[in-house]
């Protein structure tokens, strides 16, 4: 007799990572495309040289170099295994089986899979025509159910982000007892100065928690880190449900170095954020809708054609990530990177 699985998994959805092809430019995964800085990569290897002991499963020194760096108690953070771990660790942490937790879509695509798998029910709740968080549909989609809203800013794929007096006047509507998790995967992108700090909102209400992560400015996607910062029982939770010793010892290591030189990882976002700049005023010269982006990549929203758009951009050696049916993300990659591409989208059949 085949082992008995649970019935749900059948209808799993399947993460889909950005590929990467042999001769081709990779823009299809949110990457920075420079490598970690030298003293991270220093820190990494002498981290490895004690690779047979386990690391520190607290995680000790992060935590408190990163309670120092935002201002907040070391009890009010967890560490984990990357941003999206957290996330899953949040629905084990809040949520019983059949709880409710709402999102939007499209949004990160980790959230529904984090949620099925920690056995609550998803609320996916449809961006606005403008491809922004809708706000009011989201709050109306609280039930006595709901344990849990994310509110993913920058949204992933779309760029767009909502601003401190929306955002605030909608925590302001969520239950005290439902924890509003703001995803900001990419803040240190943000140029608007009306998109908020969620920090500052974590600290003001005591039903928000936000995710950080290593992956993306500080150019440590493969190393695995990230954070929560919210109230201190919460941060305890996650600690508890964490798989342990799931932060390895060189990511531990890679994020304080990172930390030791933001300025100059900053810098290289700032360069991101050029880039990105240049692609939303190119792709919009050649016709194509484009929202206006607040992380390190641009969303093309073209529906059917977005298969088509992204094995075209392949044909041109160009890497980019399809939602079919929905439209194409493309990361900010070096300049020369970005030209590939663009000639690439100038030469596609509108």
């Amino acid at each position: 007799m085949p082992v008995r699985l649970r019935d749900d998994l059948a209808g799993l959805p399947t993460y889909v990572a950005g590929r990467t092809v042999p001769g081709a430019v990779k823009l299809a995964s949110n990457e920075m495309p420079l490598p970690p800085l030298p003293a991270v990569l220093t820190a990494v290897a002498r981290a490895a040289e004690v690779g047979n002991r386990y690391p520190d499963i607290a995680v000790t020194t992060l935590t408190a170099r990163l309670a120092e760096h935002h201002g907040v108690a070391t009890a009010r953070i967890a560490v984990g295994c990357g941003s999206v771990a957290l996330c899953g660790q949040l629905v084990q942490a809040v949520c019983a089986p059949g709880d409710e937790v709402v999102y939007a879509w499209r949004s990160f695509e980790a959230y529904p899979i984090v949620t099925l798998t920690g056995h609550a029910t998803a609320v996916p709740v449809p961006l606005t025509p403008e491809h922004v968080h809708d706000l009011d549909a989201m709050a109306a989609a609280i039930t006595p159910r709901t344990r849990m809203v994310i509110v993913c800013n920058p949204n992933n794929p779309t760029g767009t982000a909502v601003g401190e007096d929306a955002l605030r006047a909608f925590i302001a509507r969520v239950p005290e007892d439902v924890l509003v998790v703001l995803d900001e995967a990419y803040r240190e992108f943000v140029t608007d100065p009306d998109v908020p700090d969620g920090l500052g909102l974590a600290a003001e209400f005591d039903n928000v928690c936000v995710l950080r992560t290593f992956s993306k400015a500080h150019r440590l996607a493969g190393l695995r880190v990230g954070y929560a910062v919210g109230p201190a029982e919460l941060a305890a939770a996650l600690r508890g449900v964490s798989v342990p010793f799931s932060v390895s010892a060189p990511a531990q290591a890679a994020a304080l170095a990172a930390l030791d030189h933001l300025d100059e990882l900053l810098a290289d976002c700032a360069g991101a954020v050029t880039e990105v700049d240049r692609m939303t005023s190119a792709l919009r010269t050649l016709g194509y809708e484009v929202p206006p982006s607040q992380a390190n990549f641009v969303w093309l929203p073209l529906g059917t054609r977005a298969v088509g758009f992204a094995e075209h951009a392949l044909e041109n050696k160009v890497v980019v990530r399809a939602f079919d049916g929905s439209g194409v993300r493309v990361s900010a990659g070096t300049p020369e990177e970005v030209d590939l591409f663009l000639a690439a989208a100038g030469s596609f059949a509108r």
